[in-house]
């Protein structure tokens, strides 16, 4: 049940990845790869169903939670890179209803950071809500801040897409929404298979089934503190994850109604090629046009809050920057601070690797408890890192055209 191909010398990831399957339970995967603008790892394997019956396919698309940030960040990264907002411009410049309560000096960059301590909403939000950009975009301006801007930051768990695309709707000449952007400018242009809103024309069959973690594991893989606060449920960790209520189900995103919705941190659906190649074309640009300014600032080290790096969501130490995690804290990926990228719930994951040139994106269907990743993607990513740190810089051509 394992397909696909991998460049030579990157054989250790083809014996993890099926190793998955036989030792570590995974019952539908994707891994890809590229380096130097190469595609050279491209697998796929197992079930897109929880029953086992149908097979995953290459171009089977999944659910892959938070790793969605990770694209909603290279969206708004390509928006800066058609000047249509800068990152330390104020959020108010552009949106001026945004300003309410004591929020005109947020800057882009402190929102993207996690920094603005908007990770709550504090108004009840449903699927009619979401679908309706222009009520989504008076509720998110109405917020007050949990914390003085800058002082902290705290994981802005679903909101944080809805901001990116309320910006980019009021700066992109057409109004385009974050999803549709992504569609158009990007997506599109790759004829890569990534949704922020599920089209119509793709059929539920293409479309794995999400099988969550079981809740018992929860306190195992959790901080305790996180864990004890999601009994309060006016705790910033409830708050912030616990709104809109449907999200507190991961099955959630198995219905059809749910796909079709836009939110830009933690509903998108498409393939590891799409992950992959999206990251990809920021470190090596042919398709999509991405000024180096822009590349140098999403590898550029974060800026920490003032009281430091601990998350006040997650209870954990952490590091964000535009959008994106960085390495640090809790979380080690790639091979040095330049590295930028998104973990999802259960252990999907897309990152660039500056350094050694690599893109890597992971997806699955079987959710795993932990915070970051699972151990069918910490398999992956120890081979991977074992093979661009032992392999020349410029591996052979490419697997196959992707175009």
């Amino acid at each position: 049940m394992v397909h696909g191909d991998v460049a030579d010398g990157f054989g250790p990831v083809a014996d993890a990845f099926a190793a998955n399957f036989t030792d570590r339970g995974e019952t539908g995967a994707a891994c890809v790869i590229y380096r130097s603008g190469n595609k050279v790892v491209d697998l796929w394997g197992g079930h897109r169903d929880t029953a086992c019956r149908r097979p995953w396919t290459q171009d089977t698309v999944v659910p892959v939670f938070s790793t969605t940030k990770g694209v909603s960040a290279l969206v708004t990264a390509h928006a800066v890179g058609r000047g249509l907002f800068a990152y330390d411009d104020p959020v108010s410049r552009h949106w001026p209803e945004f300003a309410a309560h004591g929020k005109q000096d947020i800057t882009v960059r402190q929102l993207l950071a996690h920094q603005a301590g908007l990770c709550a909403v504090d108004a009840p939000l449903d699927e009619t809500v979401i679908a309706d950009p222009e009520r989504l975009a008076r509720i998110l301006a109405a917020q007050r801040p949990a914390w003085t801007p800058g002082d902290h930051h705290g994981y802005h768990c679903w909101n944080l897409g809805w901001y990116q695309s309320e910006l980019i709707r009021r700066t992109d000449p057409q109004a385009r929404t974050l999803g549709r952007y992504l569609a158009d400018e990007l997506t599109g242009r790759l004829g890569a298979r990534f949704f922020l809103g599920l089209p119509d024309d793709v059929p539920d069959d293409d479309v794995a089934e999400i099988k969550s973690f079981t809740k018992a594991l929860m306190p195992l893989k959790m901080p305790p503190s996180m864990v004890l606060s999601f009994l309060n449920p006016r705790s910033l960790p409830f708050r912030a994850m616990g709104n809109p209520k449907f999200l507190l189900d991961h099955h959630s995103l198995n219905r059809r109604e749910i796909r079709r919705l836009e939110i830009g941190s933690g509903n998108g659906i498409g393939t590891a090629r799409a992950i992959a190649r999206l990251y990809d074309q920021f470190l090596h640009p042919t398709l999509i046009d991405v000024p180096a300014p822009v590349r140098d600032e999403l590898q550029a080290p974060g800026r920490d809050p003032a009281r430091g790096n601990r998350d006040l969501v997650l209870k954990t130490h952490i590091r964000f920057s535009l959008g994106m995690m960085k390495p640090g804290g809790s979380l080690t990926f790639g091979t040095d601070e330049r590295a930028f990228g998104f973990w999802g719930a259960g252990g999907s994951c897309g990152f660039a690797d500056p350094a050694t040139g690599t893109a890597f994106a992971y997806v699955m269907n079987r959710m795993g408890a932990d915070m970051f990743g699972n151990d069918r993607e910490t398999a992956l990513r120890t081979a991977y890192l074992r093979c661009v740190r032992t392999i020349r810089p410029h591996p052979p051509a490419s697997l196959e055209p992707d175009r």
